[in-house]
């Protein structure tokens, strides 16, 4: 699994123009799912990201985390993530995950992650989506949760 994290001040999704949902402060996660993922790399990217010590303290020093500062979290399905860009000029995404499943493992972070932040929002699996956010910093932080264990 992998995860893009942005540091935010704020982020919205809209599809067909229309607004979906949007966080102030906190963090956009753009999720990626991998073939063979499980729930272990949910539990792993999850409690990496909101435990991340990225946001800063009265001394301007990156030592917060989204629990710290009560921050909001959005999560987007994005399996583009998955792409292979090492031969030829278009991604290959053979290493995404098929959808029905990345789309368990998706419903299973958000879970999981909704009674942990103080608001979470979604962007809607499979849908085309305007995503605009205000990247604080710019901080971006990149998971991966095969790099791990």
């Amino acid at each position: 699994m992998r995860a893009v994290i942005q540091r935010v001040d704020r982020a919205s999704v809209s599809i067909n123009s229309q607004l979906f949902s949007a966080i102030d402060q906190g963090l956009l996660v753009l999720l990626g799912v991998e073939k063979d993922d499980s729930e272990k790399d949910a539990n792993y990217i999850l409690e990496k990201t909101i435990n991340l010590r990225i946001f800063e303290d009265e001394q301007g020093k990156m030592n917060l985390s989204l629990m710290d500062i009560a921050g909001e979290m959005m999560v987007v399905s994005q399996f583009t993530l998955m792409g292979d860009c090492v031969k030829g000029r278009r991604p290959s995404f053979i290493r995404a995950e098929e959808p029905v499943r990345a789309n368990e493992l998706y419903e299973y972070f958000v879970s999981q992650a909704a009674p942990k932040v103080k608001k979470l929002a979604t962007g809607k699996f499979q849908e085309m989506m305007q995503i605009e956010l205000i990247n604080n910093g710019p901080v971006t932080i990149l998971l991966d949760s095969r790099k791990t264990f």
